[in-house]
Protein backbone atom coordinates (compact mmCIF):
# COMPACT_ATOMS: atom_id res chain seq x y z
CA UNK A 1 0.00 0.00 0.00
CA UNK A 2 2.78 2.68 0.89
CA UNK A 3 4.39 2.03 -2.28
CA UNK A 4 1.05 2.39 -4.30
CA UNK A 5 0.23 5.73 -2.40
CA UNK A 6 3.76 6.73 -3.19
CA UNK A 7 3.02 6.34 -7.23
CA UNK A 8 0.11 7.86 -6.81
CA UNK A 9 0.93 10.82 -4.94
CA UNK A 10 3.85 11.21 -7.63
CA UNK A 11 1.68 10.93 -10.58
CA UNK A 12 -0.43 14.01 -9.09
CA UNK A 13 2.86 15.96 -8.66
CA UNK A 14 3.26 15.62 -11.83
CA UNK A 15 -0.01 16.79 -13.19
CA UNK A 16 0.62 19.75 -10.64
CA UNK A 17 4.10 20.66 -11.84
CA UNK A 18 2.79 20.19 -15.82
CA UNK A 19 0.02 22.92 -14.18
CA UNK A 20 2.35 25.01 -13.22
CA UNK A 21 5.34 26.71 -13.80
CA UNK A 22 8.45 25.47 -14.80
CA UNK A 23 11.00 23.82 -12.02
CA UNK A 24 14.66 24.95 -11.16
CA UNK A 25 16.36 23.01 -8.33
CA UNK A 26 14.35 21.72 -5.33
CA UNK A 27 11.43 22.36 -7.01
CA UNK A 28 11.69 26.43 -6.87
CA UNK A 29 10.23 28.04 -10.04
CA UNK A 30 12.73 28.38 -12.61
CA UNK A 31 14.14 32.05 -13.06
CA UNK A 32 12.10 34.25 -15.43
CA UNK A 33 9.31 31.15 -15.35
CA UNK A 34 6.48 32.56 -14.16
CA UNK A 35 6.36 35.83 -16.72
CA UNK A 36 7.41 33.26 -19.54
CA UNK A 37 3.94 31.42 -18.79
CA UNK A 38 1.58 34.48 -18.92
CA UNK A 39 3.23 35.75 -21.43
CA UNK A 40 2.55 32.55 -23.75
CA UNK A 41 -0.75 31.61 -23.14
CA UNK A 42 -3.93 33.94 -22.40
CA UNK A 43 -5.37 33.89 -18.66
CA UNK A 44 -8.61 31.76 -20.05
CA UNK A 45 -9.94 30.81 -23.50
CA UNK A 46 -13.38 32.27 -24.17
CA UNK A 47 -15.99 29.06 -23.64
CA UNK A 48 -18.66 31.07 -25.63
CA UNK A 49 -16.36 31.59 -28.61
CA UNK A 50 -17.20 27.20 -28.89
CA UNK A 51 -20.22 26.79 -31.46
CA UNK A 52 -23.05 26.20 -28.99
CA UNK A 53 -25.38 23.21 -29.81
CA UNK A 54 -28.46 22.07 -28.54
CA UNK A 55 -29.84 18.39 -27.62
CA UNK A 56 -32.98 17.87 -29.65
CA UNK A 57 -36.29 16.79 -27.39
CA UNK A 58 -36.87 13.51 -29.38
CA UNK A 59 -32.99 12.69 -28.94
CA UNK A 60 -33.18 13.44 -25.36
CA UNK A 61 -35.70 11.20 -24.99
CA UNK A 62 -34.54 8.02 -26.61
CA UNK A 63 -30.74 8.48 -25.16
CA UNK A 64 -32.98 9.28 -21.60
CA UNK A 65 -31.26 12.47 -21.29
CA UNK A 66 -33.45 13.12 -18.06
CA UNK A 67 -32.04 16.16 -16.76
CA UNK A 68 -33.07 17.88 -19.58
CA UNK A 69 -37.05 17.49 -18.75
CA UNK A 70 -36.44 17.97 -14.75
CA UNK A 71 -38.98 16.01 -12.52
CA UNK A 72 -38.75 12.99 -10.76
CA UNK A 73 -36.72 11.28 -13.36
CA UNK A 74 -33.87 13.80 -12.35
CA UNK A 75 -34.09 13.75 -8.81
CA UNK A 76 -31.19 11.11 -9.07
CA UNK A 77 -28.78 12.75 -11.13
CA UNK A 78 -29.15 15.84 -9.24
CA UNK A 79 -28.61 13.88 -5.92
CA UNK A 80 -25.20 12.22 -7.49
CA UNK A 81 -24.27 15.41 -8.42
CA UNK A 82 -24.60 17.46 -5.18
CA UNK A 83 -22.53 14.45 -3.28
CA UNK A 84 -19.98 14.22 -6.08
CA UNK A 85 -19.49 17.85 -5.74
CA UNK A 86 -19.29 18.45 -2.15
CA UNK A 87 -16.77 15.84 -1.57
CA UNK A 88 -14.65 17.14 -4.92
CA UNK A 89 -14.60 20.45 -3.51
CA UNK A 90 -13.56 18.85 -0.23
CA UNK A 91 -10.85 16.91 -1.21
CA UNK A 92 -9.54 19.75 -4.24
CA UNK A 93 -10.04 17.16 -7.26
CA UNK A 94 -11.51 17.96 -10.77
CA UNK A 95 -11.11 15.42 -12.82
CA UNK A 96 -13.61 12.44 -12.35
CA UNK A 97 -13.58 9.45 -14.91
CA UNK A 98 -16.84 7.59 -15.30
CA UNK A 99 -16.65 3.66 -16.58
CA UNK A 100 -18.41 0.46 -15.80
CA UNK A 101 -17.94 -3.69 -15.50
CA UNK A 102 -18.93 -4.30 -19.33
CA UNK A 103 -20.61 -2.74 -21.77
CA UNK A 104 -24.40 -1.95 -21.96
CA UNK A 105 -24.61 -0.81 -17.87
CA UNK A 106 -25.25 3.12 -19.28
CA UNK A 107 -21.98 5.00 -18.21
CA UNK A 108 -22.55 7.40 -21.00
CA UNK A 109 -25.93 8.20 -20.30
CA UNK A 110 -24.80 8.80 -16.35
CA UNK A 111 -22.21 11.28 -17.56
CA UNK A 112 -24.15 13.34 -19.90
CA UNK A 113 -26.88 13.26 -17.04
CA UNK A 114 -24.33 13.62 -14.39
CA UNK A 115 -22.56 16.73 -16.39
CA UNK A 116 -26.11 18.19 -17.43
CA UNK A 117 -26.68 18.38 -13.48
CA UNK A 118 -23.64 19.66 -12.63
CA UNK A 119 -23.96 22.67 -15.40
CA UNK A 120 -27.58 23.89 -14.19
CA UNK A 121 -25.29 25.33 -11.34
CA UNK A 122 -23.94 28.54 -13.27
CA UNK A 123 -21.07 29.04 -10.69
CA UNK A 124 -19.24 26.05 -12.34
CA UNK A 125 -17.76 25.31 -15.50
CA UNK A 126 -18.14 21.11 -16.42
CA UNK A 127 -16.14 19.25 -19.47
CA UNK A 128 -17.58 15.91 -20.55
CA UNK A 129 -15.15 14.03 -22.66
CA UNK A 130 -15.50 10.76 -24.68
CA UNK A 131 -12.87 8.76 -23.63
CA UNK A 132 -14.10 5.35 -24.76
CA UNK A 133 -12.11 5.54 -28.07
CA UNK A 134 -12.91 1.97 -28.93
CA UNK A 135 -16.71 2.39 -28.95
CA UNK A 136 -17.57 5.85 -28.90
CA UNK A 137 -21.45 7.08 -28.55
CA UNK A 138 -21.55 10.24 -26.92
CA UNK A 139 -22.22 12.15 -30.37
CA UNK A 140 -25.04 9.34 -30.93
CA UNK A 141 -26.64 10.27 -27.52
CA UNK A 142 -26.24 13.90 -28.18
CA UNK A 143 -27.22 14.05 -31.62
CA UNK A 144 -23.77 15.69 -32.96
CA UNK A 145 -21.51 14.58 -35.52
CA UNK A 146 -18.05 16.54 -35.04
CA UNK A 147 -15.81 17.41 -37.92
CA UNK A 148 -12.86 15.88 -35.93
CA UNK A 149 -12.26 13.55 -32.70
CA UNK A 150 -11.49 14.31 -29.67
CA UNK A 151 -8.73 11.34 -30.17
CA UNK A 152 -7.28 13.69 -32.69
CA UNK A 153 -6.62 16.07 -30.15
CA UNK A 154 -4.61 14.07 -28.16
CA UNK A 155 -2.71 12.87 -31.19
CA UNK A 156 -2.09 17.08 -31.47
CA UNK A 157 -2.91 16.66 -34.98
CA UNK A 158 -6.70 19.18 -34.24
CA UNK A 159 -6.68 22.16 -31.86
CA UNK A 160 -9.49 21.53 -28.52
CA UNK A 161 -11.05 24.88 -29.86
CA UNK A 162 -11.83 23.43 -33.34
CA UNK A 163 -12.93 20.02 -32.12
CA UNK A 164 -15.03 21.28 -28.86
CA UNK A 165 -18.70 22.23 -28.70
CA UNK A 166 -20.86 23.87 -25.98
CA UNK A 167 -24.23 23.35 -24.66
CA UNK A 168 -25.27 26.40 -22.79
CA UNK A 169 -22.92 28.47 -21.42
CA UNK A 170 -20.74 26.12 -18.89
CA UNK A 171 -20.65 23.19 -20.41
CA UNK A 172 -18.47 22.20 -22.89
CA UNK A 173 -18.65 18.78 -24.81
CA UNK A 174 -15.38 16.76 -26.63
CA UNK A 175 -16.46 13.88 -28.97
CA UNK A 176 -15.55 11.38 -31.23
CA UNK A 177 -16.65 10.35 -34.47
CA UNK A 178 -14.76 7.12 -34.85
CA UNK A 179 -13.10 4.55 -32.92
CA UNK A 180 -9.21 5.40 -32.55
CA UNK A 181 -6.90 3.16 -34.25
CA UNK A 182 -4.55 2.53 -31.26
CA UNK A 183 -6.46 3.25 -27.95
CA UNK A 184 -4.50 1.65 -25.50
CA UNK A 185 -1.03 3.70 -26.34
CA UNK A 186 -2.99 6.80 -26.62
CA UNK A 187 -4.54 6.96 -23.66
CA UNK A 188 -1.36 5.76 -22.09
CA UNK A 189 1.27 8.09 -23.49
CA UNK A 190 2.81 11.06 -21.99
CA UNK A 191 1.13 13.37 -24.91
CA UNK A 192 -2.30 12.33 -23.72
CA UNK A 193 -1.22 14.01 -19.96
CA UNK A 194 0.30 16.48 -21.48
CA UNK A 195 -2.57 17.43 -24.03
CA UNK A 196 -5.12 17.24 -20.55
CA UNK A 197 -3.01 19.62 -18.23
CA UNK A 198 -2.66 21.74 -21.62
CA UNK A 199 -6.96 21.77 -21.71
CA UNK A 200 -7.38 22.61 -18.19
CA UNK A 201 -4.86 25.51 -17.97
CA UNK A 202 -6.11 27.32 -20.35
CA UNK A 203 -9.56 26.61 -20.20
CA UNK A 204 -9.89 26.61 -16.30
CA UNK A 205 -12.60 24.18 -16.07
CA UNK A 206 -14.33 23.14 -12.46
CA UNK A 207 -15.10 19.47 -13.16
CA UNK A 208 -13.66 17.53 -15.83
CA UNK A 209 -15.62 14.28 -16.74
CA UNK A 210 -14.30 11.52 -18.54
CA UNK A 211 -16.22 8.87 -20.08
CA UNK A 212 -13.76 6.15 -20.43
CA UNK A 213 -13.96 2.63 -21.66
CA UNK A 214 -15.64 -0.45 -19.73
CA UNK A 215 -12.57 -2.11 -17.19
CA UNK A 216 -13.20 -5.65 -18.25
CA UNK A 217 -13.18 -4.78 -22.47
CA UNK A 218 -9.55 -3.77 -22.75
CA UNK A 219 -6.11 -2.02 -20.52
CA UNK A 220 -6.91 1.14 -21.91
CA UNK A 221 -7.95 2.71 -18.71
CA UNK A 222 -4.75 1.20 -17.01
CA UNK A 223 -2.55 3.70 -17.50
CA UNK A 224 -4.96 6.68 -18.10
CA UNK A 225 -6.37 6.67 -14.96
CA UNK A 226 -3.36 7.97 -13.29
CA UNK A 227 -4.43 11.57 -14.96
CA UNK A 228 -7.57 11.62 -12.78
CA UNK A 229 -8.51 12.46 -8.89
CA UNK A 230 -10.84 9.82 -9.04
CA UNK A 231 -13.75 7.03 -10.71
CA UNK A 232 -17.13 6.27 -10.69
CA UNK A 233 -18.09 3.07 -10.95
CA UNK A 234 -21.29 2.13 -13.08
CA UNK A 235 -22.92 -1.50 -12.40
CA UNK A 236 -26.07 -2.23 -14.43
CA UNK A 237 -28.98 -3.62 -12.15
CA UNK A 238 -29.98 -6.61 -14.46
CA UNK A 239 -26.90 -7.30 -15.61
CA UNK A 240 -23.73 -6.76 -13.76
CA UNK A 241 -22.45 -9.37 -11.25
CA UNK A 242 -21.96 -8.58 -7.90
CA UNK A 243 -18.28 -10.59 -8.76
CA UNK A 244 -17.47 -8.04 -11.53
CA UNK A 245 -18.69 -5.17 -9.42
CA UNK A 246 -16.30 -6.04 -6.38
CA UNK A 247 -13.34 -7.03 -8.81
CA UNK A 248 -13.64 -3.63 -11.01
CA UNK A 249 -13.99 -1.52 -7.38
CA UNK A 250 -10.58 -3.32 -6.14
CA UNK A 251 -8.68 -2.48 -9.16
CA UNK A 252 -10.08 0.93 -9.53
CA UNK A 253 -9.16 1.38 -6.31
CA UNK A 254 -5.23 0.52 -7.00
CA UNK A 255 -5.78 3.08 -9.90
CA UNK A 256 -7.16 6.07 -8.55
CA UNK A 257 -9.76 7.05 -5.67
CA UNK A 258 -12.76 5.58 -5.69
CA UNK A 259 -15.71 8.25 -5.55
CA UNK A 260 -18.35 6.13 -5.53
CA UNK A 261 -20.82 3.12 -7.00
CA UNK A 262 -23.91 3.69 -8.95
CA UNK A 263 -26.34 1.36 -9.52
CA UNK A 264 -27.99 1.93 -12.92
CA UNK A 265 -31.14 0.68 -14.38
CA UNK A 266 -32.99 -0.27 -11.23
CA UNK A 267 -36.79 -0.85 -12.16
CA UNK A 268 -39.52 -0.82 -9.83
CA UNK A 269 -43.33 -1.50 -9.23
CA UNK A 270 -44.30 1.24 -6.87
CA UNK A 271 -43.75 3.93 -8.97
CA UNK A 272 -44.45 6.33 -5.70
CA UNK A 273 -41.03 5.14 -3.93
CA UNK A 274 -38.46 4.93 -6.78
CA UNK A 275 -37.48 6.02 -10.78
CA UNK A 276 -36.58 4.72 -13.70
CA UNK A 277 -33.08 4.79 -12.74
CA UNK A 278 -31.76 4.45 -9.09
CA UNK A 279 -28.16 6.16 -8.35
CA UNK A 280 -26.38 5.09 -5.51
CA UNK A 281 -23.18 6.69 -3.69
Amino acid sequence: MEKLEAALNKAREMRQTALGAPQGPGGRPAPGAAAAVVAAVPDQFDWLALPAISVPVGKARRSRISVLFGGKESTPYDLLRSRMVRTMKEKDWSRVAVTSPGAACGKTTVSLNLALSMARQKDLRIMLVDLDLRRPTLHKAIGHQPKHSFHEVLDGSVAFADQAVRIGDNLIVATNNSPARHPSELLQGAATRERLDEIEKLWKPDVMIFDTSPMLASDDNVGFLGNVDCALLIAAAESTTLANIDLCEKDLAQLTNVIGVVLNKCRYADDTIGYDYGVYG
